[in-house]
C-alpha cells in the first residue's frame, strides 16, 4: 500500500502551518471577492431565470376539455387474451 507523502504545510494533525498561512495570505482578499463575484453572477442568472420563466401564463399551450381517463386500477393496457 503507497503511503501519500505528507506536505511541508501542514503539521502531523493536518493543521496549517505557518508558512502556509503566510503564502495564502496574499491571495486572501483577492480570492475573496472572486467568490463572492462568482457568487453574485450565479445568484443573477438564476433570479433572471426565475423572473424569465414566471412571466410566461402559457396561453399558447391548448388544455383538452376533459381530463382523459386513466384504466381502472388492474387493467391491462394490452390486447385481451383469445383462447
Amino acid at each position: 500500500m503507497a503511503v501519500i507523502p505528507r506536505s511541508s504545510y501542514y503539521d502531523k494533525h493536518y493543521k496549517q502551518s505557518a508558512a502556509l498561512i503566510r503564502a495564502r495570505r496574499p491571495y486572501l482578499v483577492k480570492n475573496t471577492l472572486t467568490g463572492l463575484g462568482i457568487f453574485a453572477f450565479a445568484i443573477g442568472v438564476y433570479t433572471y431565470t426565475i423572473k424569465a420563466v414566471s412571466q410566461d401564463d402559457f396561453e399558447d399551450v391548448k388544455v383538452p376539455a376533459a381530463p382523459q381517463q386513466s384504466p381502472s386500477a388492474g387493467a391491462s393496457t394490452s390486447a385481451p387474451v383469445v383462447k
